[in-house]
């Protein structure tokens, strides 16, 4: 079966027209066998092992590597995986036959990724490994001095058992582009000597428990992308703003709160891009949005106990690019919005809103275009998604109407004690496949269903909860009810 399948395969690989597009195909090959890798971070180590041109900004790069990904999944070499598709794999076959084309190359490389690793493989010649995945074992120590000028890529994350990098082991990468390091959760320090990696684009440290940066961090003159995610030891991020080439940090969920000072130190980022992170106060907000620079690079921000009561969250036209926001345990009773505006959350595709029990509307989402996922629970005042008295107050009369939700993909209410309505009348959700109504919204009786809504290809599913809600719904009529009642799951059975 596999000499009938490799010559189509390997047929296929040749016809990819461009070298660097080949060079990703093969990249994927250093992951696990039945790994399913993130296309986010995917495009990542592309960009920063120069498979893609970054010199015209993240975000043309980021678009361009998407559409190698759209490429090798239409000539089937990869795989998307995942109820979003936001990840891929190789099947089995497709990764051996990549193992067997990069064995044939000239750059030499060692993958033992997800194979049960005690210790570091014995390599004969270190000095021809252009790149080497030891991921996904059961590394302990990595010890030793191997000398690899060659070497650009290694993939170390998922070893959960290792304690200790021997500061030796770095001393002799002077090439090495590409260091990933995380998800090893007993992994408390890094040693000194990895400021002598002079090279190093990409360094991921997310998800360990290292306290501090390594000292010298900041002598990583190339570093472009920095990972900090979900380090629940970091106690400061000092020296961040001296690595003068960062295009991406990522922050979020980390122990280290950003506080004013912090924030005054990231606008010294002269190149960032890339920014996410957690904020605490509105007036650490307010420092990150006086600089531009700083404001465009929000991609991710979660707002976090800001108690302020009123927020104005759609005065920062300067916040372009921003694709998720979390509140979380806030103590606003409104989001105030202006129409001047509007165009600002032309990026935003995902929101989640939980345990701000003094907002009584989100009606600011007219102004996210581009909304794929909205997640709203635990918000005890919460009456409507979309209200209509505040639509009419926040849109201009000359303006046409606004129709939203016409990207959405998934809408999750949970424990909403007090949600009457998510819109007042019937849309079309031409791509939304999930309404999903979990636990506790006993007031919300119509849903702004026709049965026109969800008919343009994607199957759109009520699901429920509790049956007792079911029973309550008020449809739009009997053919509303007949089509949806036909479809619906429970989220339990």
């Amino acid at each position: 079966m596999e000499d009938e399948i490799l010559p189509i395969l390997k047929y296929s690989y040749d016809n990819l027209q461009r070298e660097h597009v080949k060079s990703c195909f093969l990249y994927c090959s250093l992951f696990p066998e039945d790994y399913e890798i993130k296309k986010e971070e995917l495009v990542d180590y592309w960009i920063c092992e120069g498979f893609i041109d970054a010199k015209d900004g993240k975000e043309r790069a980021i678009n361009e590597g998407y559409g190698i990904i759209g490429t090798l999944v239409r000539t089937c070499l990869l795989m998307e995986e995942g109820w979003k598709k936001t990840e891929v794999k190789m099947h089995d076959v497709v990764r051996e036959m990549a193992l067997w084309i990069s064995s044939d190359l000239k750059d030499q490389c060692i993958v033992r990724a997800g194979v049960g690793l005690h210790a570091v493989p014995e390599v004969k010649n270190w000095r021809a490994v252009r790149r080497m995945s030891l991921m996904k074992n059961e590394l302990e120590k990595i010890l030793g001095c191997p000398t690899c000028p060659q070497l650009t890529t290694l993939l170390l994350q998922k070893n959960h058992k290792l304690v200790n990098i021997s500061g030796e082991f770095f001393r002799f990468m002077p090439n090495l582009v590409v260091l990933d390091l995380s998800w090893n959760s007993s992994l408390t320090g890094l040693p000194k000597q990895i400021s002598e990696l002079v090279s190093l684009r990409y360094l991921d440290l997310s998800y360990t428990n290292i306290e501090r940066l390594p000292v010298g961090l900041q002598e990583l003159k190339q570093l472009i992308h920095l990972n900090l995610e979900s380090m629940k030891s970091l106690e400061s991020i000092a020296g961040v703003s001296k690595l003068l080439s960062l295009k991406t940090l990522r922050l979020q969920k980390s122990k280290k709160a950003l506080d004013v000072n912090s924030a005054k130190e990231l606008q010294l980022l002269e190149h960032i891009e890339v920014l996410t992170i957690d904020i605490f106060s509105s007036l650490v907000l307010e420092h990150l949005l006086c600089s531009q620079r700083l404001a465009k690079s929000i991609q991710y921000v979660e707002l976090i106990e800001v108690e302020e009561e009123s927020f104005k969250i759609l005065t920062f036209p300067s916040m372009c690019n921003i694709r998720r926001i979390g509140i979380w345990k806030c103590g606003m009773k409104e989001i105030k919005v202006e129409m001047r505006t509007s165009s600002c959350f032309s990026s935003l595709s995902k929101v989640f809103i939980g345990q701000c029990d003094g907002l009584k509307e989100l009606t600011w989402l007219l102004f996210a275009p581009n909304l794929t996922y909205l997640d709203a629970r635990f918000a005890e005042q919460l009456e409507d998604i979309i209200s209509e008295e505040k639509a009419a107050s926040v849109t201009d009369e000359n303006a046409s109407i606004i129709i939203p939700f016409q990207k959405l993909e998934c809408l999750s209410l949970s424990d909403l004690p007090k949600l009457k309505s998510i819109y007042w009348s019937p849309l079309s959700f031409p791509r939304l496949s999930e309404l999903a109504v979990q636990e506790h919204c006993p007031k919300l009786k119509k849903l702004p269903l026709n049965s026109n809504s969800g008919t343009a290809g994607v199957e759109l599913v009520v699901k429920y909860g509790e049956n007792k809600w079911l029973e309550g719904v008020e449809w739009e009529d009997k053919a509303t009810e007949l089509r949806f009642l036909a479809t619906c799951k429970s989220l339990y059975r």
